[in-house]
């Protein structure tokens, strides 16, 4: 990387809207946020140091449970789990209280990165932690949430995901994901439509006071998947002052002649959780059979030249100021050349390179980003 990429890789701010951290390394015994490890030897892809090599001011770490039983006792299960997750997150940042922090404003981030240190946002990725209780919205705000994802990979109480195998359920959004579109707005949360179906965004832009974001999704017109964004809704998000954060999921970056099967693969183990109690030993059996699913549906290859075309195809449909990045790294995220977020200043390298001007850089860097939380901040009641 030359110097001019490498200083105004420093100068703009930078944010990845979707990570799995909280819910892979930072769960796993011993491991420490504040070592450096190696994807290669342990697959995690974030930590402070390599925050700090790859000039990293901001992530959204991702409140992840995995969707099983939609019972009293299920949400309860994994409503807790949520809670301990976010607990966790505060206490292992607090801990490193001189290098980072909790944030839950666009101004907040921008001071920690003015204090050199990096800011930690919050959300939720798939509401079935909420159950059936929006009253648990201002629990989760309360926490320090910031962002919530309607769905994961199967329907829920509130959406119809993009992947579900068994359809549509509700035809977008049921009457309860439409009091949490309301709810969310009224408490200044940043509503999230990764992993949701078309219909499920379409009513989520027309009834949202408040832009939308796709925190780590990709262009359906570059690579074919259902997680994916056809160009005219892209039109209709940005229209609406959305924000595209374009994923490095392998399988959404690059077409896969495998891809459907993977997905029917994977979405058939988290069915097979739908009639179970969320135990640990089932947790601990789903993610057992996760990994195994992984090695015998191995990702295609993809590169960071890949993602651009993706980052600059949503710019030429969504426009510059709807486009920002979410690699998902921890959860599958991550292609040669951008495989953790050390590799960050690649990007910037790789867009420079290619003709982009600083400010546009910066925009997609994080200002977007900022726009929106600060957009769902000033709209709250």
């Amino acid at each position: 990387m030359t110097d001019d990429a490498a200083a105004v890789h420093e100068r703009v701010f930078t944010i990845d809207t979707h990570c799995d951290t909280a819910t892979g390394p930072l769960a796993r015994a011993g491991w420490d946020f504040g070592l450096r490890h190696e994807a290669a030897e342990d697959g995690s892809q974030v930590d402070l140091p390599r925050m700090r090599a790859g000039g990293v001011d901001a992530m959204v770490w991702a409140v992840y449970v995995t969707q099983a039983a939609r019972t009293a006792r299920g949400f309860a299960r994994a409503h807790a789990l949520a809670v301990r997750t976010c607990e966790r997150v505060r206490a292992v940042v607090a801990a490193k209280a001189n290098e980072c922090v909790v944030v839950t404003t666009a101004d907040e981030a921008c001071a920690a990165k003015a204090a050199g240190k990096r800011a930690i946002f919050l959300s939720l990725e798939n509401s079935y932690s909420l159950g059936r209780e929006i009253a648990h919205v201002a629990k989760f705000r309360a926490l320090g949430v910031r962002m919530i994802g309607l769905t994961h990979m199967l329907n829920n109480e509130v959406a119809d995901a993009s992947t579900d195998p068994r359809g549509e359920e509700w035809g977008g959004l049921s009457p309860l994901g439409r009091e949490l579109v309301a709810e969310c707005n009224r408490r200044g949360i940043v509503l999230d439509a990764s992993h949701a179906s078309d219909e499920t965004l379409r009513q989520m832009l027309a009834l949202s006071r408040s832009p939308v974001v796709l925190s780590h999704s990709g262009c359906r017109a570059v690579c074919d998947h259902p997680r994916n964004i056809g160009d005219a809704l892209l039109r209709e998000l940005a229209a609406a002052g959305g924000v595209i954060q374009i994923n490095a999921l392998p399988v959404a970056v690059v077409p896969d002649p495998r891809g459907e099967e993977r997905t029917r693969a994977f979405a058939a183990l988290l069915l097979s959780l739908a009639e179970k109690e969320l135990t640990p030993d089932v947790e601990a059996w789903a993610e057992g059979e996760w990994h195994r699913l992984g090695r015998t549906w191995p990702n295609p290859v993809a590169t960071l030249a890949d993602f651009v075309r993706h980052v600059e195809h949503a710019v030429e449909i969504a426009g510059i100021d709807h486009v920002g990045i979410g690699c998902d790294f921890d959860g599958g995220g991550g292609v040669r050349g951008l495989n953790d977020v050390s590799d960050f200043p690649r990007l910037t390298a790789a867009l420079l390179q290619r003709g982009w001007k600083e400010a546009e850089v910066a925009k997609v860097w994080g200002r977007n980003t900022l726009r929106v939380l600060g957009a769902a901040a000033a709209q709250a009641e």
